[in-house]
């Protein structure tokens, strides 16, 4: 199991790490924040797919055809956790080669639609002075990582919970035999 593991973490890190440092390197007056999100919702979405793959092979190649619950979720749950890791390291990795200073374009999003909503002084300074401390804490790649491994972690869990429940019933997308 831990060869799968591997292998489509690796994959779906890949293939979730790959359009997101192209769309970073691409993009260098960066995309909107909710169409950067769109898009990368939907790569995490697509890039977890792996997981589904991964589970429906082991069961069918390795166990003849059988997967219980909570083997399967451990499988996809591991395949999410290097997926994650390595999408996090990309993500350094882009922050790296472009110097990107994310914390403070997220920063002036956040107030400028504040500020365009109608907002009071004292919410936009007190939104003000919580984005200046969001901005000292995510210059720290120790608080960053791990924030940043959660954003895709939760995809990873759900494709997992949802995958395992659906191949643990032996018929759903039987392999058939010639």
């Amino acid at each position: 199991m831990w060869r799968q593991i591997l292998k489509y973490g690796l994959i779906a890190g890949l293939v979730v790490a790959i359009p997101m440092n192209v769309m970073i390197l691409a993009t260098p007056g960066h995309l909107p924040l909710a169409y950067g999100m769109v898009f990368g919702y939907v790569t995490m979405l697509v890039a977890m797919s792996a997981v589904f793959v991964a589970i429906k092979r082991y069961r069918d190649t390795e166990l003849g055809g059988v997967i219980g619950f909570w083997q399967a979720l451990g499988l996809g749950l591991g395949i999410s956790i290097i997926a994650g890791i390595i999408y996090s390291l990309a993500w350094e990795l882009s922050l790296a080669m472009t110097h990107m200073d994310f914390a403070t374009a997220y920063a002036n999003t956040l107030i400028a639609e504040k500020k365009a909503a109608g907002a009071s002084p004292e919410a936009l300074a007190q939104l003000t002075a919580e984005m200046d401390a969001f901005k000292v804490q995510y210059a720290n790649p120790l608080y960053r990582m791990p924030m940043t491994f959660a954003e895709i972690f939760p995809v990873g869990v759900l494709v997992s919970l949802v995958s395992a429940a659906l191949l643990r019933n032996r018929r759903f997308l039987a392999l058939r035999h010639a």
